[in-house]
């Protein structure tokens, strides 16, 4: 069985970096109307149509035990990508 390393319980050795990595698409969109601002009384109105216009990417890596983080944002998501 693999053993689990609790990276809070080692220091930080050079060589052998601890690396957290996670990605997340975004669905990137803009409003077709205009919404109604917010009156006293009633709440504001907003349509609920919206245009497609791709999806970015986001990307973090972080190294922990180091308190660095990477951050990349992509301005589309293709298969070549």
């Amino acid at each position: 069985m693999e053993q689990v390393l609790d990276v809070y319980k080692h220091p930080y050795d050079r060589s052998f970096p601890i690396v957290c990595m996670d990605e997340s698409p975004k669905q990137m969109i803009k409003e077709r109307k205009i919404p109604i601002p917010m009156r006293p009384g009633s709440d504001a109105k907003v349509d609920f149509e919206y245009e497609r216009c791709g999806v970015a990417n986001i990307f973090i890596a972080s190294e922990p035990l180091k308190g660095k983080p990477y951050v990349e944002v992509t301005e589309r998501k293709t298969k070549i990508d």
